[in-house]
């Protein structure tokens, strides 16, 4: 085996590698983002025959197909991830992102080139799906793997801070593009927010590059307890936990039904879409600072309280953030947005990282998040899709949204009762069996 450098000190690198999660995930993140914007609110128009419900519910599909790429991508990733190291992984996951994403901007639309446009739009989607499955499990994994036993929960809640902001900057990228004539917003305009992917990515790639590999790793490669087969020792060891974080991510769903879904219901509804995509935009701001102290709380209380809160309480406030799109009080809906998700979903955003980790031996880490989480995350990808197919974007699309995101939480909460609490657990015995 080869050998490996030492271990880095670990005095400033917990910083260092919750900073190269944010930027890594702010760059994942917009690249993800700025597609199910476009599938909101431009696909079905250029990609699709006739700009009808159907045309959105077919753009929707293909937001969701990135979610099919990702448990695949995960099984590969994570198996290399574990075996050759994360910093690899997530340097080749970023390069990934950055290509699809540009040439998901350089493809022609349906009036060009008819049912191969969306033939083409897919395949790019599925890559898009193959880099994200490694991305959240790697950058959270090398992060939590990084940080002090006491504040674990807090470094790896940046990880997620960063899918937050990739969502305000895709967010704000379409801000001025959906202002363009309608001549020049679905010929080029459109294309923009994609192309502009290349240059955040370059940033990220560099920090990435410089940050060292997790202690941790090291520490297995150097005592030979690297396994062969991650995913075998993974299924005969820890498959309750495995099983456990696939209803877990489904908490997942909110964050798409908020940041996707509302948009198309928030339109038809009578707001301006301009004024939908402030929404997100703001309520991911804010979420940028919460979930740092919603990881600072789970460190001190526990993940399992927090978590739960976070999911409990979209529920509970979806109902009204949605009624208030179609109230004349524009700021009651700023004012909701912010609270379903900075005050409510955000909670359990920035807990999952260190929550799911933590359920998991480092031999086996990587693997065991990506598989899971991206199992979970297929609710996610298709909600907007079943939402919309059952109602959610009609008159009475509020009801429907609102009971989907309700069965969500009882799930997710279910399954959070029956984890362990690691919040006291040293690094070195997270995952062991006593």
């Amino acid at each position: 085996m080869t050998a490996l450098a030492p271990a880095p000190t670990r005095t400033r690198t917990p910083v260092r590698a919750a900073f190269a999660g944010f930027l890594g995930s702010a760059v994942e993140y917009y690249d993800f983002f700025i597609f199910g914007s476009a599938a909101a609110l431009i696909f079905p128009h250029i990609f699709f025959p006739d700009a009808d419900t159907t045309a959105r519910v077919m753009s929707f599909a293909t937001f969701g197909f990135a979610y099919v790429a990702r448990p695949v991508g995960a099984v590969v990733l994570g198996h290399f991830g574990d075996r050759i190291g994360r910093r690899k992984v997530l340097v080749f996951t970023l390069a990934l992102m950055g290509f699809s994403t540009f040439a998901i901007g350089c493809l022609p639309t349906f009036e060009t080139v008819g049912w191969l446009a969306p033939g083409l739009l897919v395949l790019c989607r599925l890559l898009q799906g193959l880099s994200a499955a490694g991305e959240q499990a790697g950058a959270s994994s090398m992060t939590l793997e990084h940080a002090p036993d006491r504040r674990r929960a807090f470094f790896t809640s940046w990880t997620l801070t960063g899918t937050q902001g990739g969502q305000v900057l895709a967010a704000i990228a379409f801000i001025p593009i959906m202002a363009l004539p309608e001549d020049v917003l679905y010929s080029v305009g459109w294309r923009i927010p994609f192309w502009l992917s290349a240059v955040v990515v370059v940033v990220a790639f560099v920090v990435r590059r410089s940050l060292p590999e997790s202690p941790e790793f090291v520490s297995a490669a150097e005592g030979g307890e690297i396994e062969k087969l991650p995913l075998v020792g993974l299924l005969r060891s820890h498959w309750r936990d495995v099983l456990r974080v696939v209803f877990l991510a489904m908490i997942a769903a909110v964050s798409t039904v908020f940041g996707n879904l509302a948009i198309a219901y928030g339109t038809d509804a009578g707001l301006d879409a301009s004024v939908t995509l402030w929404l997100v935009v703001v309520a991911n701001i804010v979420a940028l600072v919460t979930q740092p102290l919603f990881g600072m709380l789970a460190d001190r209380i526990g993940r399992k309280p927090v978590f739960i809160y976070g999911a409990l309480a979209s529920a509970v406030l979806m109902p009204f953030y949605l009624r208030s799109m179609s109230g004349s009080e524009v700021w009651v809906a700023f004012l909701l947005a912010v609270a379903v998700f900075s005050c409510g979903y955000a909670a359990a955003n920035a807990v999952w990282p260190s929550f799911y980790n933590e359920m998991f031996p480092r031999e086996v880490r990587f693997s065991g998040v990506a598989i899971g989480t991206q199992l979970g995350f297929l609710m996610a990808g298709f909600a907007p899709s079943i939402v919309t197919a059952m109602g959610g974007t009609g008159p009475d699309g509020w009801i429907v949204i609102s009971v989907f995101t309700a069965v969500i939480a009882v799930v997710v909460t279910l399954a959070a009762l029956t984890a362990r609490e690691t919040a006291r657990t040293p690094t070195a015995e997270l995952g062991r069996r006593r």
